[in-house]
């Protein structure tokens, strides 16, 4: 008789002792890899029917104490565009697909530079030259072959920002200047999509979350027609590695508590901003 995917999946579910002691059903890694080969299904495939059996692909172990299966589902199953995969997106990249969001579409029409090296986790000497998104689908494709990249090495504009971010959960603002930054929180507004968003310059940052009906980055910036063609602080205080990085796990921490549905605990109205010249760290109100 010939068996269902469900089947066999659950035939190979494991219950070891977890680095915490406890005891969970688990697929790992080896035998989702053998199921995926013998029954010509996708891992991602097998690994989300492991979920929906209510087992955990080992990869997601260390997540369970803080997302359940019922999370992880979610995640699995969610879509988020990243715009902007430099510094910040290179960074928030690695985090969501480690965390196990199951589509990303990456967004970047640059290219990688010897200047880029300090703080750009997807950089390195022989990528110098190579497209952004490119090279951060690769990456993608090797730390979690279970995500669904779409790449486009292109930039964001008033004219393909809707539809490129379209049908995502969630878009996540990695730019580096303030006109860009509007032209994706416009798309968002338009397509009913929230948006988490951050800025970096020297050892200082913010992180908001902004929700389609949210006054939104003119509650930071003002009024877009006063800053057209403005740049931003980073021109002048440069871009650290560290607060970069600092910045881009905020970010990241955002966009889980939205597609895991913690919306009561998010900067929704409200902008974090950090300091780490005097490790200063500060919540404003934006309403």
């Amino acid at each position: 008789m010939h068996q269902s995917l469900l089947e066999i999946v659950s035939e190979h579910i494991e219950s070891p002792v977890a680095p915490d002691d406890t005891v969970r059903p688990v697929l790992t890694l080896d035998q989702g890899r053998r199921i995926a080969d013998t029954t010509g299904a996708s891992l991602r495939k097998v690994e989300r029917t492991a979920l929906a059996a209510g087992a955990l692909p080992e990869r997601y172990m260390r997540n369970s104490r803080s997302y359940s299966v019922a999370d992880q589902i979610r995640l699995c199953d969610a879509r988020v565009a990243v715009i902007g995969l430099g510094g910040l997106g290179g960074a928030v990249v690695e985090i969501l697909a480690r965390a196990g969001v199951g589509a990303l579409v990456l967004m970047d029409g640059d290219r990688f530079e010897a200047h880029n090296l300090n703080r750009q986790l997807f950089s390195d000497e022989a990528q110098l030259g190579q497209s952004k998104a490119t090279v951060a689908a690769r990456r993608v494709s090797v730390v979690n072959s279970t995500v669904q990249v779409t790449a486009r090495a292109e930039y964001i504009n008033d004219r393909n920002a809707a539809e490129r971010i379209a049908g995502c959960q969630l878009v996540i603002d990695c730019l580096d200047n303030i006109e860009a930054r509007f032209v994706v929180a416009r798309a968002a507004r338009q397509t009913a999509i929230p948006m988490v968003s951050a800025a970096v310059a020297g050892s200082t940052a913010h992180v908001t979350t902004i929700f389609p009906d949210d006054p939104g980055l003119e509650a930071i910036h003002g009024p877009y027609h006063a800053l057209k063609d403005a740049k931003g602080a980073e021109t002048v205080l440069g871009n650290l590695p560290q607060t970069v990085t600092m910045a881009a796990a905020m970010e990241c921490s955002e966009a889980l508590k939205v597609l895991t549905g913690r919306t009561d605990r998010l900067l929704r109205n409200k902008l974090w901003i950090m300091d780490l010249s005097d490790n200063t760290f500060e919540v404003l109100s934006l309403v």
